[in-house]
């Protein structure tokens, strides 16, 4: 089977447990799934039961697909992603995005926890624009056509227009929304001082183990993003040590201030 049959195979049996039009995909990195609970009239199916899915091994990621209706729009949440670090392919990495475009959404609202370089741990900060540096792309081999262009422009990765909404919401809410860039890599480990150096050198606000292979398939295949991170900690050598513990112990205090400000613009969109 090919990787398109495969997507179109998914996209099928999606619909056959009921999932219809969707708005936007939501993908809810560590500890912000619960987004996903607030969902109504939900279809929750579990990741194991969807052909060609990848399963999520990362404590604070449920493994589970929701789709219904969040502040009026269709969503398609995913509880938990899938990492390049957990030895997955960046095409099982980047598989539902490809099957939230073969399902004509508009777009999608990709969220992670993150390391702060120039922000520090509770803030939420809207994703401007990213560095890869990953040293991987999800789209090296053959391209699809189907779905986008050889070469695509990453200028306007993050949605301009959704930006300003996001930030237009922010301020009507009294939610304190920071702005920077997302530096990707591939971890598992975090990175060391002189990476975190490094990353604020070249003008990273925050630092992160997803989302960019994510939305460099979402640019690919015509969907329009929006990104926000959760940032849970000082990156390395702004702090005594790192762990996973406070990562989800920082989102699960400011989840509650996260879901609102996702909601909200949900309704704007």
């Amino acid at each position: 089977m090919t990787f398109i049959e495969k997507i179109k195979e998914t996209a099928a049996f999606l619909k056959s447990q009921g999932i219809g039009h969707v708005d936007f995909g939501l993908i809810l990195g560590s500890g912000l799934g619960e987004l996903a609970d607030e969902i109504q009239d939900a279809i929750r199916i579990d990741y194991s039961d969807i052909p060609n899915w990848g399963q999520s091994t990362v404590v604070g990621h449920a493994g589970k697909l929701v789709y219904g209706t969040l502040s009026g729009k269709k969503v398609l949440a995913l509880q938990g992603r899938f990492h390049f670090y957990e030895g997955n392919s960046l095409d099982v990495v980047t598989f539902p995005v490809r099957v939230l475009a073969e399902l004509k959404a508009t777009g999608i609202i990709v969220t992670n926890a993150a390391g702060g370089v120039t922000h520090g741990p509770g803030t939420l900060m809207l994703i401007s624009d990213h560095i890869n540096f990953t040293g991987q792309n999800p789209l090296i081999g053959e391209n699809l056509d189907a779905y986008g262009p050889r070469f695509p422009d990453m200028t306007h990765a993050y949605d301009e227009a959704y930006q300003a909404k996001a930030h237009e919401v922010a301020e009507k809410s009294g939610i304190a929304l920071a702005e920077g860039v997302y530096m990707g890599y591939s971890g598992p480990t975090y990175e060391t001082p002189a990476e975190i150096r490094f990353a604020e050198t070249v003008g990273a606000d925050a630092v992160g183990m997803s989302t960019v292979p994510e939305v460099i398939v979402a640019v690919h295949s015509g969907l329009r993003v929006l990104g926000i991170s959760a940032i849970t900690n000082h990156a390395a050598g702004k702090q005594a040590e790192l762990n996973h513990a406070e990562v989800v112990e920082v989102t699960t205090r400011i989840k509650e201030t996260f879901k609102t400000l996702v909601k909200s613009i949900l309704i704007e969109l």
